[in-house]
């Protein structure tokens, strides 16, 4: 790593407050109907998070809907209390798979290599299923913005290889004058 690098990763927050919003239709509608949440990309995603220092101050289920999904993000968007941002699921190629039309025009800048390094190292777990795979990072408003697949293994390689190693460093340049 570069010493530019290694200087802003030090001089970036240590522990962020993040925002989970889980997209997903059959979960949604089970927990609507059930008032039971069975969702264990979502609980992954919480207890990496806190292992690590950081908190959930929002965390959110909701259908396959893009205005929904609109809606949710702008909400943590706005809050004082979240420093980033997480999305997880719809970001397949089926026709209901809407994160990232959803969350794209909220972003003030992308950050086009998160996507690109995240099917690599997809690619080297999954071979060439990965082309499949849509994955989205940005800044907005002073905060992180990541959109990653529902799968439990997505959830683990992008926020092992990714994301906890990277998200404190992306909230201080959006923050920058």
């Amino acid at each position: 790593m570069s010493e530019t690098s290694l200087k802003h990763k030090a001089e970036a927050p240590k522990s962020l407050n993040f925002a989970v919003i889980v997209c997903s239709s059959s979960r949604y509608r089970e927990f609507k109907e059930n008032g039971r949440l069975d969702d264990p990309s979502g609980n992954l995603i919480v207890q990496k998070l806190k292992e690590e220092g950081h908190r959930v101050t929002l965390r959110r289920i909701l259908p396959d809907e893009k205005t929904m999904i609109q809606h949710a993000v702008m909400r943590a968007l706005k809050s004082r209390k979240v420093d980033a941002v997480i999305t997880c699921g719809g970001t397949g190629v089926s026709p209901r798979d809407v994160t990232i039309e959803a969350v794209r025009p909220l972003l003030e800048k992308e950050l086009e290599g998160f996507g690109e390094v995240f099917r690599m190292l997809s690619y080297e777990e999954i071979g060439s299923s990965a082309i499949l795979t849509r994955a989205l990072a940005g800044v907005s408003r002073g905060k992180a913005v990541f959109c990653i697949p529902g799968s439990p293994q997505s959830v683990s390689l992008a926020l092992e290889k990714l994301i906890i190693p990277e998200a404190g460093h992306v909230v201080k340049h959006a923050r920058e004058d």
